[in-house]
Order: C-alpha cells, then sequence, then structure tokens
C-alpha cells in the first residue's frame, strides 16, 4: 500500500478559526477527517502531521525517508515564503513532495519558495486538492 505522509504547516491549526474570508469555516481536524476518506478511497496509507514549528517539520520529513514512505503532500502555509531548512530537506529526502493549497496564494500576490523544489504542485480546488494530490502520489509511487 502507497504510504503517504501529509504535513499540515505553519497556522493551520488556525483554519475555520481565523482569516475566515480567505479559507472558511473548515477546521483543521475536518480537513483532515476529509484526507483520511479520500487516502482510504484510493488505498493509501495516510500519516497526517502538524507542526508550527519549522524545524519539526523538517524531521518528520526525515524521518518519514527513513521509514520509506512513498511521497508527502505538504500544505506549508506559513512556511510558503521560506527558503531556509524545509526547502533543502524536501531536496534530501527519497521520495517525491507535492505542494498543496487549498486556496491561490498565487491569486494573493504570494510566491512559494518551495515549489521550486517539489515534484509538483496543487493550488485552488479546496480540500479536494489533496485528493488530487493523494492520487498523483499514488501514481507516482508506482513507477
Amino acid at each position: 500500500m502507497t504510504q503517504v505522509l501529509v504535513i499540515q504547516g505553519a497556522g493551520m491549526n488556525m483554519r475555520g478559526k481565523a482569516q475566515i474570508e480567505i479559507f472558511g469555516t473548515t477546521t483543521l481536524e475536518q480537513i483532515n477527517e476529509q484526507i483520511r476518506g479520500y487516502a482510504d478511497s484510493l488505498g493509501v496509507d495516510v500519516e497526517i502531521f502538524h507542526s508550527n514549528i519549522e524545524g519539526e517539520v523538517v524531521n518528520a520529513l526525515y524521518d518519514a525517508h527513513e521509514r520509506q514512505f512513498d511521497a508527502a503532500l505538504i500544505n506549508p502555509a506559513g512556511y510558503t515564503s521560506l527558503s531556509g531548512p524545509l526547502r533543502g530537506a524536501i531536496t534530501q529526502v527519497r521520495f517525491p513532495v507535492i505542494e498543496v493549497h487549498a486556496s491561490n496564494p498565487t491569486a494573493r500576490g504570494s510566491v512559494s519558495a518551495i515549489q521550486p523544489v517539489c515534484k509538483g504542485s496543487v493550488y485552488g480546488f479546496g480540500v479536494f486538492g489533496y485528493y488530487l494530490a493523494l492520487e498523483a502520489a499514488k501514481q507516482i509511487s508506482k513507477r
């Protein structure tokens, strides 16, 4: 079974509580439940990780590398504009990393610093973007 790490970045714990005009009222736990449902329907095993601390996210990527995960999805959220250790870690893991954003940060003038080191990205499709990214991760891991 394809094993995928899903990383929820800095500030995702505030979904449904702040900036509702941009991100809506869906909470992180509700998002994660939808992700688990998508994963089940695709036959993908997911482990979901959230942290507001960049170093913890880096460690989660390295741990998934050591545990032979097939792919990772990351909604960097507050890490979108960082270019430090997270970006470096993405280039060092053995599996593809796919960036996911429920909204379209580019439409708000934000450019992702980690997108260039990711295998691909899915922007602007709401929570359904995680489904698209999980499907891509499953297909990539079959190669």
